[in-house]
């Protein structure tokens, strides 16, 4: 195991991103059309086909996710991914017609630093293009990808992974995008929220503070008083070789949200737009009561090691006044 995304077989993940630009776009290719749902907690979401997710609707699989920076501007990276899944011949056939079908959610990094001015066009379909592209079973973590220009209250942000599986052998993992309004340390670090589910030293090995203070338990909240809810969003996809139905994909898309709360502090507020897409390989059956259960209890944990993951990996922007990496204070 790999402790990323793709140790669910038959899934894919490749970044493109542009360091001038300081953004870019992570897509997730499914090998075969994954069953998935999304669950929506913060107050800013920006998404794409999120209606087809709903359990009413009837197309029920996918063939990829797209994240992107660029706020609203970045969802049309879905499109270029779509456009890369159509040269394959993928998507949902309706007699001689082919629809790739792509959801996608987008992250504000427009204020960050980097070069916006990208004239008529923004780059995000090229970037999702050339992402899928990329996709691959090894990729990397941190400032990269929708992870390159994504920030937190106090530290640089960044896109991480984590993998576990139940003590039935189910497989799920997680691939987080973190561009909280809050932050991922307990106060000013080095200790993550997320310290309790960390596997060996994957984010440090620094556990939890002796005792918490009332500094550490201040609100710590990107842009103060200014924020809007434009600027802030943690995006997760998890992934099972479960076989769910799509309610049941829901479901889990709704307990892993827990490992959110348990990562970030505060979380899914009004300036956030924290989404978690689910999707299940069908590959290993799994009891729809406790063995669900099971299964997001874990999926919560792996969603939280990968957010700090994310954090503990991002390396500093290079651009005057922005934020410093954890590694630079702590690394």
């Amino acid at each position: 195991m790999k402790n990323l995304l793709t140790d669910i077989a038959g899934v894919r993940v490749g970044h493109a991103d542009d360091a001038a630009l300081a953004s870019g776009v992570t897509a997730i290719v499914f090998d075969s059309p994954a069953i998935a749902s999304i669950d929506v907690r913060g107050g800013g979401p920006g998404t794409r086909e999120d209606g087809l997710l709903k359990l009413e609707s009837t197309v029920e699989a996918v063939d990829a996710i797209t994240l992107s920076g660029g706020s609203a501007l970045g969802l049309d990276a879905a499109g270029g991914v779509q456009a890369w899944l159509a040269e394959q011949g993928r998507g949902l056939r309706i007699r001689e017609a082919v629809i790739p079908i792509v959801p996608g959610a987008i992250c504000f990094d427009l204020l960050n630093g980097g070069n916006k001015a990208w004239g008529r066009f923004p780059p995000y379909r090229d970037l999702g293009y050339a992402a899928a592209c990329a996709a691959t079973t090894d990729f990397a973590i941190g400032s990269v990808g929708a992870g390159l220009g994504a920030t937190t209250a106090n530290f640089k942000g960044g896109l991480g992974s984590a993998s576990a599986q139940t003590d039935g052998g189910v497989m799920v993992a997680a691939l987080a995008v973190i561009n909280a309004v809050g932050i991922v340390t307990v106060g000013d670090g080095p200790w993550f929220w997320a310290a309790p589910f960390e596997v060996g030293s994957e984010y440090g090995g620094r556990g939890l503070p002796p005792s918490f203070t009332p500094e550490m338990l201040k609100a710590r909240l990107k842009g103060g008083p200014a924020a809007t809810s434009a600027e802030n969003t943690t995006l997760v996809v998890v992934v099972t070789d479960a076989v769910l139905m799509k309610p049941q994909a829901k479901r889990l898309a709704m307990i892993a949200h827990t490992g959110m709360a348990r990562a970030i502090y505060p979380v899914h507020a009004p300036t956030d737009g924290d989404v978690v897409f689910a999707a299940a390989t069908g590959r290993k059956p799994v009891d729809p009561l406790f063995g669900l259960t099971e299964l997001g209890m874990v999926a919560a944990n792996v969603v939280s090691r990968a957010i700090a993951r994310g954090v503990h990996a991002a390396t500093a922007l290079p651009f005057p006044g922005a934020l410093p990496a954890w590694g630079d204070r702590f690394g």
